[in-house]
């Protein structure tokens, strides 16, 4: 009888076998992980595909030819390459084994970059043996034991060849690094240059010392990337840099290109709704459709029915396929500037999954039931058929509403426009009695031409936008509230509240400004916001608004709800852009399966990777990100470059024991003024004040103050600025008394004594 039979082997899981190498610990062989988890011959080539698998998606580091580690686990010491700074210049380094790194990225402590006994000071491309510990916030620290030479960390920059007197290639060069924080270019002799041309993108490995302890650092050109003159150079240079991926695998091509139009098969009948997109104007794929209209129902009179589809991209990409593996990797489409490096192939994310206008689209569907005041009464999803009414732009919606419609917005004000707005005011009352954070984060697009930037602009935002966010919300919130009821797993979108440590920075910084934090009261988004309001008449808003953002925690995604603080949401996962974020196609699979909306949705498999996935997915947020800035940072360089000796306004966004990071106003560019331009005077770095203060003066500058800076230096190919400051000290603060310098970081160094005997201040 089949109870009699044996069991079988326990199927092989990711998790299982990550749980093995976490018990084995150190460096765990394939032969340690077959013997922990007790399986045969039958199930090793199984094996090997999972660990495969892990590698790839960066679970798993090889600290051997044959030995694994959890990339989350790290020894308690061990030899770390320094990689890269941070945005306040510290060093971060990665843990290295024999076949490559693993781990995540770690910060130096602070003051380990400095020089060691004789030594020149440790920067990027050195190697060094360092302890591991957790800091107060849980993060890692590195400390450095010992500095042990140079690393085979790979640097990225552009070839400069050595030219002779008749401007013809002689042999060798120099590669220009794309670090802005790089200090020097490394030289590239004739032999190690390879195939690389003046001017190409390059990857270089530092050479062996052979015995040099002085003077530039060597190279060797491993690979060229493209060209400088590129007009995406920015944006190559910054998926490079940041590890985005381009292209699709022929896999990942055939599978989408095979993809058919959608059918009413399984679906409800939604193209009769007229669902309409409202997208920035240089939309190239269309997430969400939006339609509001008065609830009829005599017991919710003032009410209102307001129905969000979005583009059903489960039905396109489905758990374990080569789209959904793809996708996975990836993690999130990457916007730059000048292009996107998205996370699905064009023919599904800007044709099929894009709901454009006039043509029928799959989609999974909420309608939403609002009372007068905002709050929703109950939702409901469907997966449906519909079919666009039309496409518009953020300013062709707002334009006319605000009583200036055009040929194409005329017909649709009074069925379609005005019952949107009048539902969004509704259900914004709502909103502004929950009391989310309002931090003001201005946006800016930068302007190309011909391939070149044109200038930069800030976006403006409308009610359009506002009312659109307010809708995604709530879906949002539908979805994560379904899920739970159903009591289904599901990655969800939190936002913890600051860390103790913040608010204590934050309770330290207020009486600066003349403001406070009453201690022992609950910290909730609102105690924020009338802390904003109250500085909206003060001078010091700027600096106030950017203090408190930088209190607030990162949003990340995870299985376990803690709760979104910023939106002030008990429950909340998103849902509403599948095309360009793979969370939210996790959420879909989650509600097909959950409502039985069809076979293809969330595998056994795929929820017990929720927790792989979710550290997954906001890492290359993460990356995506830093990705996008450095590609901005670059374009903005490369158009400021014919400005060398202008003078600019802007704001000080951040203050460092080696400056002031200055963000200009025109083009919000963020550039650098060194600490030996700030004068004749010795700079004490105030980290409770987020000030550099004037030993002798007590004169300061200060982070939000505003200042007028000459720009001295433009490097488009890293995007660095370096800024004079043109712009006098604020006076002492209030009970300032002089201090002993030994208790806060000094600064001025050399370019303070130097700048004393000349006996001037550079300004």
């Amino acid at each position: 009888m089949a109870k009699n039979r044996p069991p079988g082997p326990e199927p092989l899981t990711r998790e299982r076998v990550l749980e093995a190498i976490r018990k084995i610990g150190g460096k765990a062989q394939k032969r340690d992980i077959a013997h922990e988890l007790g399986i045969g011959s039958d199930q090793k080539k199984e094996l090997r595909h999972i660990l495969r698998d892990l590698e790839e998606s960066g679970a798993l580091g090889r600290t051997g030819r044959k030995s694994y580690a959890d990339a989350n686990a790290l020894p308690e010491s061990g030899v770390m390459d320094i990689v890269d700074r941070d945005h306040d210049g510290e060093l971060l380094a990665r843990m290295r084994g024999s076949e490559g790194y693993f781990g995540p990225v770690i910060r130096l402590a602070p003051g380990d970059s400095r020089r060691m006994k004789g030594e020149a000071a440790i920067g990027v491309g050195d190697r060094v043996l360092a302890r591991i510990h957790r800091d107060d916030d849980g993060e890692f620290i590195a400390k450095v034991v010992k500095r042990l030479g140079q690393s085979a960390h790979r640097i990225l920059g552009v070839y400069r060849a050595n030219k002779s007197e008749r401007n013809r290639d002689f042999g060798g060069g120099r590669v220009e690094p794309a670090d802005r924080k790089a200090r020097h270019d490394i030289l590239i002799e004739s032999q190690n240059a390879g195939d690389a041309k003046d001017g190409d993108l390059v990857f270089a490995e530092l050479a062996p010392e052979r015995g040099r302890q002085h003077g530039p650092k060597r190279g060797i050109i491993k690979e060229v990337i493209g060209r400088e003159s590129d007009p995406r150079a920015a944006s190559i240079l910054a998926m490079h840099t940041h590890g985005i991926r381009e292209g699709f695998s022929p896999e990942e091509e055939a599978q989408a290109t095979a993809a058919q139009k959608p059918t009413l098969r399984g679906r409800t009948d939604l193209r009769d709704v007229p669902l309409i997109t409202i997208d920035p104007e240089d939309a190239r794929d269309h997430d969400d459709a939006v339609y509001a209209t008065p609830d009829t129902d005599e017991k919710n009179k003032g009410g209102w029915r307001v129905w969000v589809a979005i583009a059903d991209v489960a039905a396109y990409v489905q758990s374990g396929t080569p789209l959904d593996r793809g996708a996975w990797r990836r993690g999130n489409s990457t916007y730059f500037p000048d292009r996107v490096a998205p996370m699905l192939p064009e023919s599904l994310s800007a044709d099929l999954c894009s709901l454009r206008e006039n043509e029928e689209r799959a989609c999974i569907a909420v309608e939403m039931i609002f009372d007068r005041e905002g709050r929703k009464i109950r939702h409901k999803f469907v997966r449906g058929l519909m079919r666009s009414a039309a496409k518009l732009s953020y300013e062709q919606a707002q334009t006319a509403i605000d009583g200036k419609p055009n040929d194409k917005t005329q017909p649709l004000l009074e069925p379609i426009l005005k019952p949107l707005w009048a539902a969004y005011r509704c259900v914004w009352e709502a909103r502004s009695k929950r009391q989310p954070l309002e931090i003001d984060a201005p946006e800016h697009k930068i302007i190309f031409k011909d391939g070149k930037v044109a200038g930069v602009k800030r976006r403006e935002r409308f009610d359009a936008h506002k009312l659109i966010e307010e809708f995604m919300i709530q879906a949002n919130v539908c979805a994560a509230e379904t899920l739970e009821q159903k009591n289904r797993p599901q990655i969800y979108r939190c936002h913890d509240r600051p860390s103790d440590a913040k608010i204590a920075a934050l309770t330290d910084f207020l009486p600066t400004v003349d403001m406070a934090w009453a201690k022992g009261q609950s910290i909730t988004a609102g105690r924020f916001n009338r802390i904003l309001h109250l500085a909206e008449q003060s001078p010091n808003k700027d600096i106030i608004n950017e203090v408190i953002l930088r209190t607030q925690s990162q949003a990340v995604y995870s299985p376990d709800n803690i709760g979104h603080f910023g939106l002030h949401l008990r429950a909340y996962s998103h849902f509403t852009s599948p095309i360009r974020r793979y969370a939210d196609v996790t959420i879909h699979r989650a509600l097909i399966r959950a409502l039985r909306l069809g076979d293809d949705g969330a595998t056994d498999a795929e929820e017990q990777r929720y927790e792989e996935t979710a550290e997954h997915i906001s890492e290359t947020e993460r990356q995506s990100m830093a990705a996008e800035r450095d590609a901005t940072a670059r374009y903005i360089s490369a158009f400021l470059a014919d400005r060398i000796g202008a003078n600019f306004g802007g704001r000080v966004t951040g203050v460092t024991r080696f400056g002031l990071f200055i963000r200009l106003d025109e083009t919000q560019a963020d550039g650098l003024a060194p600490i030996s331009t700030l004068g004749n005077e010795r700079w004490l770095h105030d980290e409770a004040a987020h000030a550099l203060v004037g030993e002798h003066s007590g004169e300061r500058y200060q982070l939000g103050m505003r200042v007028e800076v000459r720009l001295e230096e433009a490097t488009p190919i890293s995007g660095g600025l370096v800024f004079s400051l043109l712009t006098d000290p604020l006076p002492p603060a209030p009970g300032w008394r002089r201090s002993r310098p030994s208790q806060q970081t000094r600064g001025g160094g050399k370019h303070r004594d130097r700048d004393a005997k000349r006996g001037k201040r550079r300004r």
